[in-house]
């Protein structure tokens, strides 16, 4: 165990290890989430697109969250210049801070090891990982939330005003960095405030108005600023089906998620809902190894502290963060709409220091038994998770498996402080050698696309969507612009595959995860962009320089990946998936009339699409194109001059 002596440099030595596991080799990943990537690069070429978020640098849709996750890294790269480690870095520092969040959380509480046993937990957690050091917006999600949770800890102790507004105000930022995901722990925050807080009932009620009135204030002013803003002033907000936010943040990013209803997306592709989804194939190596140990240290902490005074700080700490943890768990877990495994990085911070918290609460009372069985369950555990991916360092969990066990065995029958220290070490070695096996292997491994995945392959895929080849699920609708030059369709049981070659080089599937390298021709798809030729990319710098747009194309990672290589703003049509109205059929005859978009690129298109919600404008479009112009074949993609009438 650590002692208080080294409470100096033990911390640093955290934070330092963290930053080491989340930088290293970060560019490896090239632009990571191409999608993200050209909103990066259009802000950092446009005040305008830096505000709302814009797709390209033009102002026609914008990404289909709200802006603020994107805000840091386009600092980063308007001082630095566009490349993957002017993106990324601010991410990864955003990993740092969460961890020092996390420490300090339990270090307010309870000694030098215990917070630095929960910012280890926070730092190896896999999925924790791959999201700092990813361009996603769940960084700035969590390390706000995080924010929240220690302020709300801090007003909790003395009924400080202070410390709850600004955690409504944290709370409010992280609305505008991935919308109604952030109020998830809204409930159990207020609700722990509102039973526990040292100050008297009403006063209680008006400090949570007033937290209440920061977190509208801090997530209204950009609505506002949206709202008053005329549509024809500003980009399309993308992912809604009438350029609303309220619409974006209440139905294709809301509701939609949650009963699985269709707002403009690609249907309820989500068949894996269920009590236990945090611990299936998919999402259990990216989150559940400290799992069931979290949930246990909770109840054990409630019972425990039962005689406690209602204002009880520890026994509301572990309220704060249990209930997140509950909640946004059993939101993730049932959801009936689209979810991705790597969403669960938001329960990262709840479960660290819950153990963090737990393991402290249970070594002051000098009860062995319980984090004996603890130890026991989370070894096994974590052989459960390791022998999933049995082809990838299949030693590493019988150590686990003997080594947890054992502690715990020794745990049952030592007595002696040093020994039981010891033994308890242990433990926590074994506890943590899965996921710092994930994580290691996550960090030394590129990864792009739309749906990344932490760790070595486990047989899962990114939630809410068909696997590749996979029959039996539902299939994806058929977007313009998907055909020859891009691998085969999605649906009817083919495989989707993307060309060869990523963003940057870098390679990847449609589906995103690890690069898979290789040199690049043709389209990306719907969850990744490729890399376009030589011959067209030299063909957008040049020549298409003098109108608004170099070009447009359907889908926003197939713009993302000519305009990420040309540098030129490139109109995504119809947004994310194809189904925005954004820019409607007589709107874009209209740009085309007046010269604003010089050549429109696709292959396949016209083709049809399957049954979906949301517009049908892309398929107007790329079938108008296809009948009024003529197209050519540059670099083995098909374009079409838009400026030749």
């Amino acid at each position: 165990m650590v002692t208080e002596a080294k409470s100096r440099w033990a911390p640093a030595a955290l934070l330092i290890g963290t930053a080491v596991l989340y930088v290293w080799g970060l560019g490896a990943s090239g632009w990571a989430n191409s999608f993200y990537a050209a909103a990066v690069q259009a802000g950092s070429q446009s005040w305008k697109a830096f505000f709302f978020g814009s797709s390209d640098a033009a102002n026609a849709i914008t990404v289909d969250k709200t802006p603020a996750s994107l805000w840091p890294m386009v600092l980063s790269v308007r001082l630095f210049g566009l490349n993957s480690w002017a993106m990324l870095v601010p991410q990864a520092l955003m990993g740092v801070g969460a961890v020092a969040l996390v420490y300090a959380s339990v270090r307010r509480l309870f000694t030098v090891w215990a917070g630095l046993l929960a910012g280890a937990v926070m730092a190896l957690t896999p999925v924790a990982v791959l999201m700092f050091r990813f361009n996603n917006p769940d960084a700035l999600l969590v390390l706000l939330l995080t924010a929240a949770g220690y302020c709300v800890v801090r007003a909790q102790e003395r009924g400080a005003t202070r410390w709850l507004v600004l955690a409504g105000t944290a709370i409010g930022f992280a609305f505008l960095a991935k919308m109604l995901q952030a109020f998830l722990v809204l409930p159990g925050f207020a609700l722990v405030y509102l039973i526990t807080a040292p100050v008297a009932f009403w006063r209680r009620v008006r400090q949570l108005l007033l937290a209440g009135a920061a977190m509208v204030v801090s997530a209204g002013w950009w609505l506002l600023a949206v709202a008053l803003v005329p549509a024809s002033e500003r980009p399309y907000i993308g992912g809604s089906q009438t350029n609303s936010v309220l619409e974006l943040a209440l139905g294709y990013n809301g509701i939609g998620r949650l009963n699985g209803a269709d707002y403009g997306g690609l249907g309820n592709l989500n068949q894996q809902a269920g009590w236990l989804r945090m611990f299936d194939t998919e999402a259990g190596g990216q989150i559940s190894w400290l799992l069931p140990a979290a949930l246990v240290l909770l109840a054990a902490a409630t019972w425990l502290t039962r005689r406690a005074p209602r204002v009880d700080p520890v026994r509301a700490a572990f309220w704060v963060w249990g209930s997140w943890l509950v909640v946004t768990g059993l939101v993730f877990s049932l959801m009936q709409g689209i979810f991705h495994a790597y969403y669960t990085v938001a329960l990262a911070p709840a479960i660290a220091v819950l153990v963090g918290m737990g393991a402290a609460l249970l070594w002051e009372r000098r009860s062995l038994r319980l984090p004996a069985m603890v130890a026991a369950g989370t070894a096994v555990w974590s052989y459960v998770l390791l022998s999933r991916s049995a082809d990838w360092n299949s030693w590493l969990g019988v150590v686990v498996l003997v080594a947890g066990l054992g502690a715990a065995l020794a745990m049952m029958f030592t007595r002696r402080a040093l020994a039981v220290a010891a033994v308890a070490s242990v433990a926590c070695l074994a506890a943590l050698a899965g996921p710092a096996a994930y994580a290691v292997d996550t960090a030394a491994s590129p990864h792009t696309g739309a749906i990344p995945t932490a760790g070595p392959s486990t047989g899962g895929f990114g939630g809410g969507f068909p696997r590749p080849g996979g029959g039996g699920g539902r299939t994806f609708r058929q977007m313009p612009g998907w055909g020859a030059g891009t691998g085969q369709q999605p649906g009817g049981g083919q495989a989707l595959r993307q060309p060869p070659g990523g963003a940057q080089g870098q390679g990847g599937t449609g589906f995103g995860g690890r690069g898979m390298g290789g040199g690049g021709m043709g389209m990306g798809g719907l969850l990744n962009a490729g890399t376009p030729a030589a011959e067209l990319t030299a063909l957008l710098k040049t020549e298409a320089s003098a109108c608004t747009w170099a070009a447009a194309t359907v889908g926003s990672n197939n713009a993302a990946g000519y305009q990420l290589a040309s540098g030129q703003p490139v109109m995504a049509v119809g947004g994310f998936n194809g189904t925005d109205p954004a820019p409607t059929l007589e709107q874009f005859k209209q740009y085309v009339a007046e010269k604003k978009i010089h050549y429109f690129i696709g292959t396949g298109m016209g083709e049809g699409r399957r049954s979906t919600g949301g517009s049908d404008d892309a398929d107007q479009i790329a079938a108008w194109v296809q009948d009024t112009f003529t197209g050519t074949t540059v670099g083995g993609t098909t374009i079409f001059d838009l400026t030749q009438s």
